[in-house]
C-alpha cells in the first residue's frame, strides 16, 4: 500500500485544484493521500468526491501554523472535526495573519522590484490562504526570479530584508487544539534547517505533553543526520513516524510518493482520529 500523507492544492498554495491533486495521486500509483492545505478545510468535499471517483483513500488534514522559541513550527492535524470552534478560532486568525503579512511584504519588495498586491492576487487562484508562495509565483511572472525556489531562498527568506512575521499560535496550544478537535497532531518537516533555524529536542517533549502524535521523518528536505535524529526522538517518546512528499503541483520539485508512510501507522492516526478515512 503506498500512502502519502502531505499534499496541499489551490486552496492554500498548491498550484492545482483539490480534485486535480487525487487524479495526480491516482495517477502515480499512490493508494492513500492525505489532503492537508494550509490553514483551511476548504478542499475537503472537492478532494473527497474525487477521491471516490479515482478509487483513492482520503486523509483529510489540515496544515496547521505554529510557532516555538520564535521559530515556525508546522503540525499536520488529521481527520479533525473541522467545525470544532478551538481550532476553527485559531485557524481564522492564523489565515488572515498571513494575508497581512503577505500585503506588507509586497509594500516592502515593491521598493525595489516592480510586484503589487494585484500581481500576488492574480496568482493566487481564489487560495483561501494567501501567503509566501502566491507572492514568490507573482515574481516569477515578473521576470524577477526563475523559479518558487530561488524565490524563497532569496527574497523570500524567513531572516531577509523582506521578511515580516505573523501570528501563529503556540506549538502546544496549537497541538491542544487539534486533540480538542479530534485531530491527530503529527509534527510536519521539523528537521528542514536548509530552510531556517529548527526546534531543539526540548520542544518535542512540551509538544507530547500537550498531545503530539508522532512526527514527519521521511521528507525530502531532511538530510540522514536529521531522519537519524528524529527517528531516535520518536523511538524515544513513542511517536508515529510518517514519511509524505509535501507536494504542491508545479510549485515545487516534490513529487507525490517520494516518500511514503507504512500501513501500520495510517492505522494508528485513524484509530486516534475523529473522521474516518474516506474509501472509494
Amino acid at each position: 500500500m503506498r500512502i502519502d500523507l502531505h499534499t496541499h492544492s489551490t486552496a492554500s498554495d498548491g498550484t492545482g485544484s483539490p480534485a486535480q491533486v487525487i487524479a495526480e495521486a491516482a495517477a502515480a500509483g499512490l493508494d492513500v493521500v492525505a489532503l492537508t492545505d494550509h490553514d483551511t478545510t476548504a478542499g475537503w468535499a472537492e478532494a473527497a468526491e474525487a477521491a471516490r471517483a479515482h478509487g483513492v483513500a482520503l486523509v483529510r488534514g489540515t496544515e496547521v501554523s505554529g510557532r516555538s522559541r520564535g521559530i515556525s513550527v508546522h503540525l499536520l492535524s488529521y481527520l479533525q472535526d473541522p467545525e470544532h470552534p478551538a481550532l476553527v478560532a485559531e485557524l481564522d486568525l492564523t489565515r488572515e495573519a498571513r494575508v497581512h503579512r503577505a500585503q506588507r511584504m509586497v509594500e516592502k519588495l515593491s521598493r525595489d522590484v516592480p510586484i503589487t498586491w494585484q500581481d500576488v492576487l492574480e496568482h493566487s487562484r481564489g487560495a483561501v490562504v494567501v501567503g509566501r508562495p502566491h507572492i514568490a509565483d507573482a515574481l516569477v511572472a515578473r521576470g524577477v526570479v526563475p523559479s518558487r525556489d530561488v524565490a524563497f531562498h532569496d527574497l523570500l527568506r524567513a531572516d531577509g530584508r523582506y521578511h515580516v512575521p505573523h501570528y501563529a499560535p503556540d506549538a502546544p496550544d496549537a497541538v491542544a487544539a487539534i486533540r480538542a478537535a479530534g485531530g491527530v497532531p503529527v509534527f510536519a518537516h521539523p528537521g528542514a534547517d536548509a530552510r531556517g533555524r529548527v526546534v531543539p529536542d526540548a520542544v518535542f517533549d512540551e509538544l507530547v505533553e500537550a498531545g503530539l502524535a508522532g512526527i514527519e521523518v521521511f521528507h525530502r528536505d531532511h538530510s540522514p543526520a536529521q531522519r537519524e535524529r528524529l527517528s531516535g526522538i520518536a523511538a524515544r517518546l513513542g511517536l508515529l513516524v510518517t514519511g509524505s512528499s509535501d507536494y504542491h503541483g508545479s510549485g515545487k520539485a516534490n513529487r507525490l510518493g517520494e516518500n511514503l508512510t507504512e500501513p501500520h501507522v495510517l492505522a494508528a492516526i485513524e484509530e486516534q482520529g475523529e473522521f474516518e478515512v474516506i474509501r472509494a
